[in-house]
């Protein structure tokens, strides 16, 4: 290479170097001071307390971020996180409001606000499934997929196993219910795509289990009603006419399998 080349090269490198620096330089002038610097862990908390109680969410979340990043691992930390989960599930950012519950979780086991962690875990999966589109067309629950509802059964049942007396527990409790019947009916509605499409094999295996997993949810009788008809196109007479007795046994004192859904009493909860 050329040596008399190099000087030139060089002085386009520094001169290009000078530019970003003063872009830079500029960008950061321009920026407005961060008036939260040096606030201590009280005020920042405070702070974002107030804008909480606003439904402001974003500006919570920012002053809840600095209040962790600024103070970690103090109890100032711990319930910004925690209320970070809370601001982000308000402003329906599930998988953000998940990820600040795994950390919670992971980094203080023993954390006396636990059962609130697992309570805020559950109402998280619980109300994903609700929007605008859902509560205008009145569609339920057990039509859309069901593994929100799976994680937030998960989450409300470990509240209550390891912490009965919580004063979530309760709530916790209708959820769950609600969740059963709900997950109950998304199975036959399964159940009974594949009868309608004539796989009746299928059709028989998902009756069944909703029979042995969901025995008191009110679907529980269309899947007998199913697995019977199942039964009878595949030709076995026999198990058809077993079922057919229970339906009889059972069919006088069962609800109808769409009880307790006009009512969807969990939404006063969002």
């Amino acid at each position: 290479m050329d040596s008399r080349k190099r000087p030139v090269k060089l002085t386009i490198r520094l001169a290009w170097a000078a530019i970003v620096t003063a872009s830079l330089t500029a960008c950061s002038a321009s920026d407005p001071p961060d008036m939260t610097v040096g606030w201590p862990p009280e005020r920042l908390y405070s702070e974002a307390s107030e804008e909480l109680s606003r439904g402001s969410w974003t500006e919570a979340i920012k002053l809840l971020e600095k209040l962790e990043s600024r103070h970690p691992f103090t109890r100032w930390a711990q319930q910004a996180l925690l209320s970070s989960a809370y601001a982000h599930y308000r402003s329906d950012e599930r998988i953000l409001a998940l990820a600040a519950l795994d950390r919670f979780q992971k980094l203080y086991p023993n954390h006396p606000a636990m059962d609130y962690a697992l309570y805020l875990r559950g109402l998280v999966n619980f109300n994903q499934q609700q929007g605008l589109l859902a509560n205008l067309g009145g569609q339920d629950l057990s039509e859309r997929d069901l593994e929100a509802a799976r994680l937030s059964f998960a989450a409300f049942t470990d509240l209550i196993a390891r912490y009965p007396d919580s004063r979530y527990a309760a709530d916790a409790r209708d959820r769950l219910a609600y969740l059963r019947n709900a997950m109950a009916s998304g199975e036959v509605a399964v159940a009974r795509f594949y009868f309608r499409r004539g796989a009746y094999v299928a059709s028989a295996n998902r009756s069944q289990r909703v029979i042995a997993t969901y025995q008191d949810a009110p679907a529980v009788l269309e899947a007998l009603q199913i697995l019977r008809d199942s039964y009878d196109r595949l030709g076995l007479k026999d198990l058809r006419d077993d079922t057919e007795r229970v339906i009889a046994l059972n069919k006088p004192s069962a609800p109808s399998a769409s009880a307790g859904t006009e009512r969807r009493w969990w939404q006063v909860f969002r």
